[in-house]
């Protein structure tokens, strides 16, 4: 455990990133799930509409360092080339 004050805070401020990091990966893990469920389906347009809800997510958690910002365009591109083949 660390003794010096800043350290403390330094720690105290980690775990409140961590947090939000997470529920931020989950979230976009859900929405994923989500397209990916509407695309086997057959619903295009519901899948439309996660795309564009999963790409701005997506891209704000690039922005905020939340997951690396090629890796959060990889996955857009991806998940639109899947939409894309399905159309």
């Amino acid at each position: 455990m660390a003794n010096i004050k800043s350290a403390k805070k330094r720690i105290k401020v980690i775990e409140t990133k961590t947090g939000f990091n997470k529920s931020k990966k989950s979230a976009i893990k859900t929405y994923i799930t989500k397209f990916e469920a509407a695309l086997d389906d057959n619903k295009i347009d519901e899948a439309k509409e996660l795309l564009k809800t999963i790409e701005k997510k997506l891209a704000q958690a690039g922005a905020k360092n939340t997951i690396h910002k090629k890796a959060a365009s990889r996955k857009i591109s991806r998940l639109t080339k899947k939409l894309n083949n399905a159309i």
